[in-house]
């Protein structure tokens, strides 16, 4: 199993309990009248949720998040709202993660990395070049074995809505630009806190350098690192174009996001009402890709504008060849995920 990272602890189930009574009364919402698993529907109690979101009011996760709201008010009429707090209003997601589980707000979207922490099987999308395209990737969300995978989070204190699309992540350098594995080799890069990306830096012959994303751009700067990976939005939104000139789109990870509900909230919910959110989460999702997808094409051209020297590869194998040894070692922890990915390769 892979090691769990510090940075993400989950909190027990007896902490849960020890802390129900003070979950009850500090909840911002009424339960329906008919009470947990029951027939709910429209004649139930008004519901009142918050939802936490750690990105601005204008990105791509934070407008699926406000369509998801929108259906659910609009197909309740009203009787079921959700206020979005985007801009971490609530506490950066570490800290809104545990919040969720523990009941005192109710949902976030949150990346599927830190939730590895919480469900082993979400360290999978950890793992370097195992999606060739968006589509891939999408394949296996809306296939039996990503429903699965969402469910492996039923038993920690929440429950999986849907999966968000957050791109691909790719390297980006100062200094020459990466246009081959080699051209990784002794550089530094900074990684966030998972022992499979340091893996995957170490495969390729880089160094990888854990650090808090808001350092990044100072690290840059200075020559601490080299370089860093993340999406285009992420790229061009923190700066780090004006200190790393090169871009080069290998697509080495896609992340899921992951919209989640508290357990006790849901299973509190009539089955009338888990319906129609889960209906409202399931038809955000198409609102949300289509908003990426628009991100990503205005980023990518206002980087281009910048003068960002940026890299089409257009031959992952070397790539995929160099870090053959990372799925190798994590293979024994997802090989029924691995295996559906593959099947699902060419269909």
């Amino acid at each position: 199993m892979p090691s769990k990272s510090t940075l993400y602890r989950p909190i027990s189930r007896r902490s849960i309990l020890k802390a129900g009574a003070i979950t009850a009364a500090a909840a911002p919402f009424a339960l329906s009248a008919c009470g947990g698993g029951g027939s709910g529907g429209s004649g139930g109690s008004e519901l009142s949720f918050r939802l936490a979101e750690t990105h601005p009011d204008d990105y791509p996760t934070t407008l699926g998040d406000k369509r998801f709201a929108d259906l659910v008010k609009e197909r309740s009429d009203g009787r079921i709202s959700i206020e979005v707090f985007a801009n971490a209003q609530l506490g950066e997601e570490s800290s809104v993660i545990e919040q969720v589980q523990m009941g005192s707000i109710e949902m976030t979207r949150v990346s599927s990395a830190p939730m590895s922490e919480f469900a082993v099987g979400m360290g999978l999308f950890g793992l370097p070049y195992i999606f060739d395209d968006s589509d891939h990737l999408w394949r296996f969300l809306d296939d039996d074995s990503g429903k699965q995978l969402l469910g492996e989070l039923d038993d920690e204190g929440f429950h999986g809505l849907c999966y968000f699309d957050p791109g691909a992540r790719s390297f980006y350098a100062s200094g020459d630009p990466i246009e081959s594995v080699d051209d990784v080799k002794g550089r530094k890069f900074r990684v966030q806190e998972s022992e499979v990306i340091v893996d995957f830096i170490k495969a390729l012959g880089g160094s990888p350098t854990p650090m808090d994303y808001g350092e990044v751009y100072s690290a840059l700067q200075s020559g601490l690192i080299d370089g860093a990976e993340n999406n285009e939005p992420s790229y061009y939104s923190a700066s780090h174009y004006e200190v790393a000139k090169n871009l080069t789109l290998d697509e080495h990870m896609r992340v899921a996001e992951i919209l989640i509900v508290n357990s006790d909230t849901w299973n509190g919910l009539g089955d009338d009402d888990k319906d129609l959110l889960s209906k409202a989460a399931q038809d955000a999702v198409p609102y949300q890709r289509k908003k990426w997808d628009a991100q990503v094409a205005t980023d990518t051209q206002k980087l281009r504008d910048e003068g960002v020297n940026i890299i089409e590869v257009d031959d992952i194998t070397p790539w995929r060849d160099a870090t053959a040894s990372v799925i190798e070692k994590y293979r024994g922890d997802y090989a029924e995920y691995l295996d559906s990915i593959e099947s699902l390769r060419q269909a």
